[in-house]
């Protein structure tokens, strides 16, 4: 994650503008073709500037994407691991609608994917810290749907977790990417299927 390097308090504003240029540079060329200094060069601060918060351009991109979905009001890992499971779908449906339906995330997603194989070493980092801590809390609400006999007490939630994800990249993919409206319905169905929903 960010590093923070001596001296004064990072300003926020200098933080967003770099991770902003980080963001349009991965989803313009993909993690390969950027580089720490273009993403200095685009956010209009100096090489040094990017490298005292970040060190290598895999962190600043994975720190990025993150940045990006935190846009959206998201509950904490905190709220996902105690709320009940029909709260926390409901409080995130219109948010996960939105973003889900914009051309901004289709593009993000296919550049995540192509960089799992390019770039395992983003992939490693956006995993252990950014996607690993929301999974842990989403397993825990998951368990607490299954106490609540939502779901089956049996049910893998490993797996529950991949299908509802892969659901969601599969269908944003798709040559007729779904609006707002339409992906607010999916999603509803989908964790309809799933147990979450009544």
């Amino acid at each position: 994650m960010t590093r923070r390097g001596p001296g004064r308090p990072r300003d926020p504003a200098t933080d967003a503008a770099i991770l902003a240029a980080a963001m349009e540079l991965f989803v313009e060329r993909g993690i390969d073709a950027m580089s720490i200094e273009q993403v200095a060069k685009r956010a209009g601060v100096a090489k040094l500037t990017v490298y005292r918060r970040w060190t290598a351009k895999e962190q600043l991109v994975a720190h990025a994407i993150e940045w990006v979905i935190e846009q959206h009001e998201w509950p904490s890992n905190a709220e996902i691991a105690t709320g009940t499971p029909a709260e926390i779908v409901e409080s995130t449906l219109d948010a996960s609608a939105e973003l889900a339906a914009s051309p901004e995330f289709r593009a993000l997603i296919a550049r995540i994917l192509g960089s799992s194989v390019s770039n395992p070493t983003l992939m490693a980092t956006y995993w252990k810290h950014y996607i690993l801590p929301r999974r842990e809390a989403t397993a825990v609400m998951l368990d607490n749907a299954k106490q609540a006999g939502m779901i089956a007490a049996d049910a893998d939630v490993d797996v529950l977790m991949d299908m509802m994800a892969g659901a969601v990249v599969y269908r944003v993919l798709q040559p007729d990417p779904p609006d707002a409206a339409e992906m607010r319905r999916y999603l509803t169905e989908l964790y309809r299927r799933a147990g979450l929903l009544p």
